[in-house]
């Protein structure tokens, strides 16, 4: 592979940190405050009620709307983690799994919602393409540990 400055598993790593740096400001931009109090889940629940598809309803109903101090902060805390452990390079495997799980579930609670889409689709991708190009590679706490290989 030929590539201008970096080589190819250098350029997958800056895909890898910088899908990072995304999780980092989706968990950065929250105001805390009111998410921890049920401010992120009360918003999700409105959409959730009137989804186009009643398993989503009712999944969200089952799981989320009875536990929303626990569900914000298990959101939160995981854009945190998937955050530090992509650009760390940290179980890159495990967090780029994750990141493309928590996308899908983004994405399906707001299929309506172009701008929401777009954004979980374009994380999503950069998910599939940095674990199916083997991001951690290069500049990462699993490559230096021999971890993953």
């Amino acid at each position: 592979m030929q590539t201008i400055w970096l080589d190819g598993a250098e350029w997958l790593a800056v895909l890898r940190i910088g899908l990072g740096l995304w999780w980092l400001e989706s968990w950065r931009h929250k105001d805390k405050k009111e998410w921890f109090t049920g401010g992120g889940v009360n918003w999700a629940v409105g959409i959730a009620e009137k989804h186009r598809w009643p398993v989503v309803s009712r999944g969200f109903a089952a799981v989320v709307k009875p536990r929303p101090k626990a569900m914000a902060y298990v959101v939160a805390y995981a854009e945190l983690a998937l955050g530090l452990g992509l650009i760390a390079g940290f179980l890159t495997p495990v967090a780029l799994v994750a990141g493309l799980l928590l996308n899908l579930l983004y994405f399906v609670l707001m299929i309506h919602d172009w701008a929401e889409q777009g954004q979980n689709l374009m994380m999503g991708l950069i998910s599939a393409v940095a674990l199916f190009g083997v991001s951690w590679q290069s500049w990462s706490v699993d490559g230096g540990l021999g971890l993953f290989t």
